[in-house]
């Protein structure tokens, strides 16, 4: 029979174990290099919708900001999958409004 202190050790390992296998793998921020290249699209992007007078009126939001660093800074932050998802959702937004 194992000693109480051992068992111990035993179940809290297991325990710890069990626990690390629940918490979420964290997905890495973009970096700068891809970020650059988000935000070059971002605002070709927000010109085109801007210009449109189909899809002015839409492009609300820090989403359709002018602004270079408002797109650089949230994508730094983010991981590139994110950063996909929102250059998409601005090209199926102009899609949609531009015929």
């Amino acid at each position: 029979m194992l000693k109480t202190s051992t068992r111990t050790a035993i179940l809290t390992a297991g325990l710890m174990t069990a626990l690390a296998c629940l918490v979420p793998v964290t997905a890495q921020a973009a970096d700068r290099a891809f970020c650059a290249g988000y935000t070059d699209a971002a605002l070709n992007q927000v010109h085109i919708a801007l210009s449109s007078p189909n899809c002015a009126a839409g492009a609300r939001g820090a989403r359709w900001s002018p602004e270079r660093q408002v797109h650089f800074d949230w994508c730094l932050g983010q991981p590139p999958a994110a950063a996909d998802a929102e250059r998409h959702a601005r090209t199926e937004f102009l899609r949609g409004c531009r015929g």
